[in-house]
C-alpha cells in the first residue's frame, strides 16, 4: 500500500471565515440559528476525507455507511483552483479535478473549502506528472476540426 502524503477534509472554520455564507451564518448565531447551520456543515465536512498518495487520490465518504473511491493520478487531466477575494483572505479555495477516471464520469470532482489550497493543488499537480512519468502515460487530446467543403 502506498504511503499517504497528505490527508485533509473541507474546512468548516475556513468556510465560516472565508465565504459570504459563512459570515451570514456567524451573524445568524446571534439569534441561535447559526449554530445549527455550523453543526450541519461540520458533520458534512466530517463525512468526507481525502487522502493523497504518490499514485492515487482516495476519497473516504460516510459516517455510518462508508465507501472508498479513488482516482488514479495518471488519469488526472486538469487540477484547477478557484477562490474569491474572501477565500484568498482566509487561505481556502475550491479544487476541481478533471480526469478520465470512472469516479469523475459525471463531472469534475469538486473539493470545497480546502485549507492551503494553492499548496495542495501544486503538490497534486507534481504527483500527477510523476505518476504519468512512472507509467509512461502521455495525454493526447483529440480535436475534431471540420474540413472545408
Amino acid at each position: 500500500m502506498s504511503q499517504i502524503i497528505d490527508s485533509f477534509r473541507s474546512s468548516t472554520w475556513g468556510w465560516l471565515r472565508g465565504t459570504l455564507a459563512g459570515w451570514g451564518t456567524l451573524l445568524l448565531c446571534l439569534v441561535g440559528v447559526g449554530f445549527v447551520i455550523i453543526l450541519i456543515k461540520w458533520i458534512a465536512n466530517l463525512a468526507t476525507t481525502y487522502e493523497v498518495t504518490e499514485d492515487r487520490l482516495i476519497l473516504h465518504k460516510g459516517i455510518f455507511v462508508k465507501s472508498i473511491d479513488e482516482i488514479e493520478l495518471y488519469r488526472v487531466k486538469d487540477v484547477r483552483i478557484d477562490f474569491t477575494l474572501i477565500n484568498q483572505w482566509a487561505d481556502i479555495g475550491t479544487i476541481s479535478i478533471a480526469s478520465s477516471d470512472e469516479t469523475t464520469r459525471n463531472g469534475d470532482l469538486i473539493i470545497r473549502d480546502v485549507d492551503n489550497a494553492r499548496t495542495r493543488r501544486e503538490k497534486l499537480r507534481e504527483l500527477v506528472n510523476a505518476a504519468r512519468l512512472k507509467r509512461g502515460v502521455r495525454e493526447i487530446d483529440m480535436v475534431h476540426e471540420d474540413l472545408p467543403a
